[in-house]
């Protein structure tokens, strides 16, 4: 597509959308669709399942667009309108496409869950000169329309599964032969942790104005991102334009990139435990085996993650992990000398190289003004008696799930740059 084309829109129909029963995936994965083949992509739109509104909606779009892409509203339901509204919209009439309705119910003659289907029949007709986009894992077939010049509509149904797989198989070669140009996009993305967006902004004030390629900052909890995006013909040249940039970054950033693309901190972690065949155990209070979770959500932790002891209450502190009640009454269980203490027996317990405890007060109640909310301890036990503790106070605006998962971050982030200076 040029760069003095319209671009291409997106239209997401159903009112489950505009109700915010359900999160528009689709629009997302849609659109790094379409980043990667290299079209300008300029407007996202969400109509609910009103016939007259998406008319007026699609109107208005065919004026400013080349390319429209819908998903939603094909199903059998009466609120399902797309493509009744398309062809309203340029007033033209739909024609049945018997070899459709053949296909739906050879698709549906085993189902035991539905005895009369004949409402299916509605997804059978289109307008007359429409290219039917064939739906292997649904029942509800999409099209590709031209009805005004320089105007197509590609149409997809509602669930990801159905969308995505015709994308793959019909959509996206059509879309790259008619609309895309010799260019796309390809993007790189480094992941910091324990630096905040302010302070890396600061640094790399000039890179963020280059054109080519562009540098996109991204903010998550505990997580900060900046994806290097370049546009080329292919992506041994989008690797040589993105290069310098990547290096540059990672020479002044060196301590907080902790990874790119699909890794997080549990994978880093894991992979670097996994090369120097260690072994891992958690002593949670707080967290409640949150901790725990987010390396097991990785596959390959069983590797090096020996298991945890969630202890909650100071009883279990005391028979589970041996903390004295003697250090409980003195320090309370939110203190250095008892995450220390649960950090050293935990490890000794469960026979690992390294462990991980943590205790705080994630809120909203519980606070006090000696140990407020948002006060956290973690304690680091490794080998040849290593010990590193940590306190953090989080804002204690921040909500109970906020703290907990900073927490965490905090102990993995803190964990990987100990293996990071024991490596030099």
């Amino acid at each position: 597509m040029s760069s003095n084309s319209k671009g291409v829109e997106i239209l997401s129909i159903g009112t489950e959308l505009l109700l915010g029963n359900i999160v528009n995936t689709n629009a997302q994965w849609i659109s790094e669709q379409l980043s990667q083949l290299g079209l300008n992509h300029f407007r996202q739109s969400t109509v609910g399942d009103n016939c007259d509104r998406i008319v007026k909606v699609i109107q208005e779009i065919s004026k400013r667009s080349n390319l429209l892409i819908t998903t939603g509203g094909l199903g059998p339901t009466p609120d399902d309108l797309t493509t009744e509204a398309i062809a309203k919209s340029f007033n033209v009439s739909l024609f049945e496409r018997p070899y459709l309705w053949d296909q739906i119910k050879q698709k549906l003659s085993n189902s035991k869950l539905l005895d009369d289907y004949s409402s299916l029949r509605k997804q059978c007709f289109f307008p007359k000169n429409a290219q039917i986009i064939n739906n292997p894992r649904g029942t509800a077939p999409g099209m590709i329309w031209e009805p005004i010049k320089g105007f197509t509509i590609l149409t997809f149904p509602g669930v990801p599964s159905e969308m995505k797989n015709m994308w793959e198989e019909t959509a996206f070669e059509f879309i790259k032969t008619k609309f895309s140009d010799s260019y796309s996009f390809f993007s790189n993305t480094l992941k910091f942790a324990g630096i905040g967006e302010s302070s890396v902004a600061e640094k790399i004030n000039d890179l963020l104005n280059l054109k080519n390629p562009t540098i996109a900052p991204y903010a998550n909890l505990g997580e900060f991102k900046l994806r290097i995006t370049a546009r080329a013909k292919n992506e041994v040249e989008a690797n040589n334009i993105i290069k310098p940039v990547k290096e540059k970054l990672k020479k002044e950033f060196s301590k907080y990139i902790f990874g790119e693309d699909n890794d997080t901190l549990p994978s880093v972690l894991i992979k670097e435990l996994t090369k120097r065949n260690q072994t891992i155990v958690f002593a949670e209070s707080c967290t409640g085996g949150l901790l725990s979770s987010s390396l097991t959500s990785i596959s390959g932790s069983s590797q090096v993650f020996q298991g945890s002891i969630v202890s909650y209450s100071n009883e279990l502190k005391n028979s589970l992990l041996n903390i004295t009640e003697d250090k409980l009454n003195k320090y309370g269980a939110v203190s250095e000398e008892v995450c220390e203490a649960m950090a050293i027996n935990v490890k000794a317990k469960l026979s690992a190289d390294w462990a991980i405890a943590i205790s705080g007060i994630a809120g909203p109640n519980g606070g006090t003004q000696e140990k407020p909310v948002g006060l956290v301890y973690i304690s680091i036990a490794g080998p040849n008696n290593h010990i590193s503790n940590i306190k953090k106070i989080f804002n204690s605006t921040r909500n109970r799930i906020e703290i907990q998962t900073l927490s965490v971050n905090v102990c993995l982030n803190s964990l990987r740059l100990i293996l990071l200076s024991n490596s030099k």
